[in-house]
């Protein structure tokens, strides 16, 4: 296999749905601090930033992963045959190709303010952190909430250059929506996962995973409520609310069984579209 395709595999280039996850939360922070009376491209501008900044930074994120986790990933069926793993690519080259994706990083955050960019640099300790977690405490998921959903107050400071309350309602709302589809995501690898001494909330709540769910989402669902009145978002907004609660209640809990993991898989890839239909509604409502 040719080094490029193993940069694109060790990556995850070709799963799209990691770097839309980290995106997704960026443009809610963006499209709630914008005045769309003002120049729309401006809008489109910091949109197409986030979204290289969050494929650049996922993609690094990967890489430290891979490295963080190389001897419990050969353990593990799904991941034994990752490029760090496997042996396919080197630790050292891994970093070096981290360095540089951190670096390009880098250079999109600088075309923004100077409280975003001190903001953004803050978090860089949760996301190359995040990896240890599931070593020390069931609740990895949890830090990788707070790790995701950050670009949600950047995505705002971008524009309004402060911080306000309703950004600090919607990211501490859109954690409980990580810590969510995350432990779904987690169901896949809970028998490999407890053979080598490894936690997570998929673990910690696997005899009621169903009311942990609710819990979360029900969580996610008010701070959306919030919001919109907060905001004063129109009808529309609310409207398509319902169907964001129709995709989490029944399409990721009613329709859940946590022993098939090509549900739970599937399931968890459905948070792209419920990251969009959110996108939308919050578009929409603005106007």
């Amino acid at each position: 296999m040719s080094q490029f395709k193993l940069f694109i595999e060790l990556t995850r280039f070709q799963k799209p749905i990691g770097y839309m996850l980290l995106f997704w939360p960026c443009a809610w922070g963006l499209t709630i601090g914008f005045d769309f009376s003002n120049n729309i491209f401006d809008y489109i501008f910091y949109l197409g930033l986030f979204f290289i900044g969050s494929v650049l930074m996922r993609s690094a994120g990967c890489i430290i992963n891979d490295i963080v986790d190389r001897k419990f990933d050969k353990k593990v069926l799904r991941t034994k045959d990752r490029p760090i793993a496997s042996g396919k690519i080197s630790i050292t080259q891994g970093f070096i190709y981290s360095l540089f994706l951190c670096l390009f990083a880098f250079f999109v955050l600088i075309q923004f303010n100077y409280l975003t960019i001190i903001l953004a640099l803050g978090s860089m300790p949760l996301a190359f952190t995040y990896p240890l977690m599931k070593r020390y405490t069931y609740w990895p998921q949890l830090f990788l909430g707070i790790t995701f959903n950050y670009g949600l107050v950047l995505g705002w400071t971008a524009i309004m250059n402060e911080i306000s309350i309703e950004p600090i309602i919607f990211y501490l709302g859109a954690i409980f929506w990580t810590l969510g589809f995350d432990t779904i995501y987690g169901f896949q690898d809970i028998k490999d996962d407890e053979i080598i001494g490894l936690k997570s909330t998929s673990i910690k709540f696997k005899n009621f995973p169903y009311l942990f769910l609710k819990i979360c989402y029900s969580i996610f669902l008010a701070s959306l409520i919030i919001i919109g009145f907060l905001l004063k978002l129109n009808s529309v907004y609310f409207l398509l609310l319902i169907i964001v609660a129709l995709q989490m209640y029944y399409f990721q809990i009613y329709k859940l069984d946590v022993k098939k993991t090509d549900t739970c898989l599937k399931i968890f890839k459905s948070n792209n579209l419920l990251g969009l239909i959110i996108f939308m509604s919050l578009f929409l409502g603005k106007f």
